[in-house]
Order: C-alpha cells, then structure tokens, then sequence
C-alpha cells in the first residue's frame, strides 16, 4: 500500500514534471516564432482574449458574441495563414531526432561538388546545390529535370553554364548522386534578411528552413560560395576553405550515427 505521504510526492512529482515541460515546450515555441510572422498575430489574439474577459465581467452580451465568432475565425486563420510556419515545425522536430537514420554523402561527393563551386566562384558563375538529408526533397526534384547521374565537378559546372536551360534552378544531390536538375527551391520569407541578399540566397536559405538540406551556393554578383543551414546563411569561413567548412557541417551528423551505434551496441551487449 502506498502511504498518504509517498502519494502526495508522487502527485507533486507529476505536477513538478507537467510544469517543466509545459515551460520547455512554450520556451521551444517562443524561439521558433521569434521574429516570425506569427508574433503579431499572437499579439491580436491576446487583445481578444483580454476584451473577452473584459465583457464577460461587465455582461456585454452582444460584443462578447462578436468577439467569441471572432475568436473562432482568428483560430481558423492561423492555420490556414501560417501552414508554411507550421509544416517547417513539424519538419524540425522530425529532422531533429531522426536525421540519425539517414546516409552521410561520401567524402568524394562531397570534394567534387567543392571543387565545382570553387572554380564556378572564380568565373562568377551562379550555382545551387542541395543535399539531401533526413527530409526528403522528392518534390522539389519533381519541379525540375529528374536525373540519376554521378556527381563531378565537370557535370555540375555544365549544368550551370551561362545560359543553359537549367542555369537558373538548383541541383539535388541525393546518396551520393545527382537526382534532379533545374529545381525550383522556395524563397526565404524572413524578414530580417539583409534586402541585398539575391534569388539564389533567398532560395537557399528557403530550403534549408523547409528541410533538414544543407544548400551550397555561388552569388553571380560577387562570386562568394555560401552555406545555408537550417534557415542561417555562413559566407565568412573564418580562414578556413569552403570545403572543409562543408565537410565539417555534414560531418555533425555521422558523429550522431556514431553516437547512436554506441549506445546501442552498449545496451544490448555487442561488443
């Protein structure tokens, strides 16, 4: 039997742990929307759920029945209005606690596409090249040319030539080869961008905020190579070479195989 004492430490034991994470999740949420579209619209919510109360207390019944429909339709427009927002959250959490299932591209590959972005940089030549992680890009590869080729430098460079046909889009680089080409990626619509930032960037920066891909990419205007990772942009490597920069950022991930391998290899016995 459970004694009067031992029951009410469990009960604040749950109480305790229902706080933490409600604290965890809204504390998640809060740096997730931060400077999103979604702030101002919370701030709306909030002035209707005030004046709500404010007529319930006072009995204004037919401003406190405008404002309940209200209510009802503000809720409905936030998910319509920031499905965008919403799918990229769900995306996040997925990608976060599962990326660890997913292949790292051969060192190769990863060589060869920096050496392609390297020598298209000194031409000023503008590029885009996504690789694929733990989210699939199967449907930005269906807005351009499907392919199934080896990765080279030599083919990344034709792909990209002046006025080809697939100049304009980006390239899909999915286990270790090029999987489409001419892709269209979705445009950042942060609005804390530097205005400056061109198509190419804004597309790179798009994606990786819509998936888990890390998106390499050369300006036209000032033959910079860029990385854009998880809705941030890295155009200073700090000394170090663009390739090493890159192999570093997708390295991250086969430490976490690692890591995941010795767990459980160490909780079920292998030796």
């Amino acid at each position: 039997m459970i004694s009067g004492i031992e029951w009410n430490v469990f009960e604040l034991s749950k109480t305790v742990l229902e706080i933490s994470i409600i604290w965890f999740l809204l504390y998640r949420f809060m740096i997730f929307i931060q400077g999103t579209r979604v702030v101002p619209l919370l701030r709306g919510i909030v002035v209707i759920i005030i004046l709500f109360t404010l007529t319930s207390i006072l009995n204004l019944v037919v401003i406190n029945w405008i404002l309940t429909k209200l209510f009802a339709i503000s809720v409905i427009g936030f998910l319509i209005i920031f499905q965008p927002e919403i799918r990229r959250g769900l995306s996040k959490i997925g990608q976060t606690y599962f990326d660890i299932f997913f292949p790292l591209p051969e060192e190769g590959v990863v060589n060869r596409v920096s050496q392609s972005m390297v020598n298209l940089a000194q031409k000023r030549i503008g590029a885009l090249v996504a690789f694929e992680r733990g989210v699939g890009l199967k449907t930005y590869a269906e807005s351009g040319i499907r392919m199934d080729a080896a990765v080279s430098a030599e083919l990344i460079n034709t792909v990209f030539a002046p006025l080809g046909p697939l100049h304009d889009g980006g390239v899909i680089i999915s286990a270790g080869r090029i999987i489409a080409a001419g892709c269209l990626f979705p445009l950042s619509q942060n609005q804390e961008l530097d205005r400056s930032l061109g198509t190419r960037h804004r597309a790179a920066i798009g994606l990786s905020e819509e998936t888990d891909a890390v998106v390499v990419m050369v300006s036209e205007e000032t033959g910079k190579v860029s990385i854009a990772q998880a809705g941030e942009l890295i155009t200073d490597f700090e000394g170090k070479d663009f390739g090493f920069v890159l192999k570093n950022i997708l390295q991250k991930q086969e430490q976490k195989k690692k890591l995941f391998y010795n767990w459980r290899h160490k909780n079920s016995g292998v030796k």
